[in-house]
């Protein structure tokens, strides 16, 4: 049997190219089943875990065997979670979603790719990671024009009332020196203390 020997999910794999496709075009199909059933549906079934591991083992596959690509596979996409009935809009600049890693090499490849791209070892700042919804907030002239989720990174929902709500999100900026137009991006949460209220 000739194939190639491929690393993922720190297993090696013998795969020739025709059960390469087959399990490519499974994990696409699958991958895009878990996306509707998170983005669209809101009725996830496998944990974000689950879902990253799938995707990892994607990654890898369509890297080994570049001749498989195509430009619509969910490798290629953020997520989408825009909501038809919100107004869409657009960021000025793309809202890309964040890499996750569940191994200590994969941190380690990371510092290495921060070393080689500044020149000299940096200190990280670590916390937990907080769940919640991606908003990107536009400030002009100091207030707040429009709160927008990330929606597939070009353009999301403009859920600017909603977000009014907020309290701690200053609708007016109290001080001087900012931009005439910036957006300011973070993730809305509830505590376990709301939440329990």
């Amino acid at each position: 049997m000739t194939g190639n020997l491929v690393l993922f999910l720190n297993k090696i794999v013998l795969m020739d190219a025709s059960e390469a496709r087959d399990r490519i075009l499974l994990l696409r199909k699958e991958l895009e089943k878990h996306n509707h059933l998170y983005y669209v549906a809101n009725q996830p079934q496998i944990s974000d875990y689950q879902y990253d591991l799938l995707l990892k083992e994607l990654q890898e596959l369509e890297k080994e065997w570049p001749e498989f690509f195509d430009p619509l596979s969910p490798t290629r996409r953020v997520g989408d979670d825009r909501n038809q009935e919100f107004t869409q809009r657009n960021h000025l600049t793309p809202m890309y979603s964040l890499a996750n890693t569940y191994s200590k090499e994969e941190i380690a490849e990371f510092d290495q790719r921060v070393i080689h791209a500044t020149g000299h070892p940096v200190t990280y700042t670590c916390e937990l990671k907080y769940d919640g919804a991606a908003i990107n907030l536009l400030y002009q002239n100091g207030r707040l024009v429009h709160a927008i989720t990330r929606g597939n990174g070009i353009s999301g929902d403009d859920v600017t009332g909603n977000i009014k709500t907020i309290k701690s999100i200053p609708l007016v900026l109290q001080k001087t020196g900012y931009p005439e137009s910036f957006e300011i991006r973070g993730e809305v949460i509830m505590t376990h203390k709301v939440f329990n209220q």
